[in-house]
């Protein structure tokens, strides 16, 4: 008897491949030359390490997004789609993705603007619900995200 694959099963695939890919090549690592905002996270669980470098114009606009550290798959990963999703967009607009992704991966969405925001490939990262300790992993640079845009200086944390 053979196994049947459903279309879920080759989204989940994608999903898993996309994760790999932003794991071993992340995008946006390293510093800029231009900082305006920076902030560190520490996911003291895993040994995540990150710091997130942003560089955000007067209108409030990130044009620059990139981050140095070491971490488990998941984090790289997502630390990498983090800073791909949030170049051009302004302020209010990355906290809302902020608010939306750790609200999605916690199992905590609500019916505010942020639940409606479409999240794309960051659904790739929705296998880490399974595992609650690996959506510590998954919210790290976006904890670290909040941080730089509020310009607090206590580096982020998961916990």
């Amino acid at each position: 008897m053979s196994a049947v694959v459903t279309q879920d099963d080759e989204v989940q695939e994608l999903y898993r491949e996309l994760i790999l890919d932003h794991a071993r090549s992340p995008r946006h690592f390293g510093k800029l030359e231009r900082i305006t905002h920076s902030a560190e996270g520490i996911n003291p669980l895993c040994g995540d390490k990150l710091k997130l470098y942003l560089d955000v114009d007067e209108e409030e606009t990130i044009r620059a997004a990139a981050f140095e550290g070491s971490g488990c798959a998941i984090s790289v990963a997502s630390a990498s789609l983090m800073t791909d999703t949030v170049i051009g967009l302004n302020s209010s607009d990355a906290i809302d993705y902020f608010i939306a992704v750790t609200g999605h991966l916690a199992g905590t969405d609500s019916a505010s603007r942020q639940a409606t925001i479409d999240l794309g490939k960051l659904r790739a990262l929705e296998g880490v619900r399974e595992f609650p300790s690996r959506v510590k992993c998954a919210t790290l640079a976006w904890h670290a995200l909040r941080s730089a845009l509020q310009h607090d200086s206590t580096p982020a944390r998961t916990e």
